[in-house]
């Protein structure tokens, strides 16, 4: 499963990706706005850490969404709300 992380910090960059390894993700983070969200292609699951992000930012990874991909919100960008993510999303 594909997992794309948007907002967040990026001293939390390697801790995120690590714990989306622990329930077998693949797992690209965008902590600020880069050229790179343009090509986010089509994860499973995008995860927006609404504390963190731009209005701008969160527009520019939903347009680029494919239809089937599950969102998930959190106002906070820690390691157990991000666990706590995972937990409802994969199973």
């Amino acid at each position: 499963m594909s997992v794309v992380i948007v907002g967040g910090n990026e001293c939390m960059v390697r801790q995120y990706k690590e714990l989306c390894g622990e329930y077998n993700c693949r797992a690209k983070v965008y902590p600020k706005m880069t050229n790179g969200l343009k090509n986010i292609g089509s994860p499973d699951l995008l995860i927006l850490f609404t504390s963190t992000v731009s209005h701008k930012m969160v527009h520019c990874a939903l347009n680029e969404l494919d239809v089937r991909t599950k969102v998930a919100r959190c106002h906070s960008s820690s390691i157990s709300a991000l666990r706590l993510i995972l937990d409802e999303h994969i199973a």
